[in-house]
């Protein structure tokens, strides 16, 4: 009878030890958004150094766009994305709290308004009566409206057409639409069949910087700080490799072919796209001017900033007072290991 009790101990013992390693494996699980475009650390999704790294199960899952990011974020279903400036001030404004700890890149050439040949779209000043698109709420959205209102024209002017990258390059291609401002695959698709006009970073310059950045949703960055540290970490250890060794991130490379496989495009594209980015040091990430500075940081500015022109446009109904509670420098500190 005390052995059958013993035996019986030992079972529910074992039982529940597996339960707690169970429950804790659940913990370790995170889902991540993210996008085509072209960075370094996407070589990372693909080679599996995220998961590596944070000793997390990540599930990484492909969006058109980071309006959908931040509506999966809103949902629970995602905890961690890869988004642009113009979505992120919109999300927050409505309310989502979440918080951006990597600045991936600002304001380049990869990035731009390409006009279709035959347009009749030499200059911006042609612009006037053609048809042009972005993706919904997304950073380049927002500097079309920004661009087309720095021309002292409206949208009765233009007719901006808000719809995803892949019905951009469609219409585009038949014909439909005049010109899309767009990153890649589709800037590269669009320029096939067109020329680029203005830059992200051309639009930048007239007043209208956006940025892209990793974003947490704030109940996760309060959970496991740790885990953003180290995903920094990776993100940082690929960028500092392409700033280092552009060798290692030629068209015949493997890191191209990578980026190939995880995003689409050839390993060509790939490699060309990345020279395009502007890419921003953990330290200058850090700096006021960007993630640190608390009220005085550069990306809260143009938060507050983008939000106001998105209400003007009718886009949201509210511009917060502040926009330094969804900015941190935190993760650009070394895990603690």
């Amino acid at each position: 009878m005390k052995l059958h009790k013993a035996l019986l101990a030992g079972l529910f013992g074992a039982l529940s030890l597996a339960a707690a390693f169970t429950a804790q494996a659940a913990e370790k699980k995170v889902v991540v958004g993210y996008q085509t475009d072209a960075l370094p650390s996407s070589v990372a999704i693909g080679n599996g150094d995220f998961a590596k790294a944070t000793g997390y199960e990540i599930d990484f899952r492909k969006f058109n766009s980071g309006a959908d990011i931040f509506a999966a974020i809103a949902s629970g279903d995602v905890q961690i994305g890869y988004v642009g400036s113009s979505p992120f001030a919109a999300a927050t404004s409505r309310g989502l709290d979440v918080k951006a700890f990597y600045l991936s890149s600002i304001s380049g050439i990869d990035e731009a308004l390409v006009v279709r040949n035959g347009s009749g779209i030499e200059t911006l000043a042609d612009l006037k009566g053609k048809k042009l698109a972005a993706a919904p709420v997304s950073t380049d959205h927002y500097q079309l409206l920004a661009l087309i209102k720095s021309l002292g024209l409206t949208e009765k002017d233009v007719q901006v057409f808000a719809i995803p990258q892949p019905q951009i390059v469609a219409g585009f291609n038949r014909g439909d639409i005049d010109g899309g401002f767009v990153w890649d695959p589709a800037l590269t698709e669009l320029k096939k069949n067109g020329k680029v006009l203005i830059t992200s970073k051309e639009v930048a310059d007239k007043g209208a910087p956006t940025f892209s950045a990793w974003v947490s949703a704030a109940s996760f960055a309060s959970k496991d700080p740790e885990f953003l540290k180290k995903f920094a970490g990776v993100v940082n250890k690929y960028y500092a490799s392409f700033e280092s060794d552009k060798a290692a991130w030629g068209p015949d490379s493997d890191n191209a072919k990578l980026l190939a496989k995880t995003l689409g495009g050839t390993p060509e594209q790939q490699a060309a796209a990345l020279t395009n980015l502007s890419l921003l040091t953990p330290d200058v990430q850090a700096s006021s001017a960007w993630l640190g500075g608390g009220e005085k940081s550069g990306a809260a500015k143009i938060l507050k900033d983008t939000a106001t022109f998105l209400k003007e446009q009718g886009k949201v109904s509210e511009v917060l007072p502040s926009y330094a509670a969804f900015v941190t420098p935190d993760a650009l500190v070394a895990p603690s290991n």
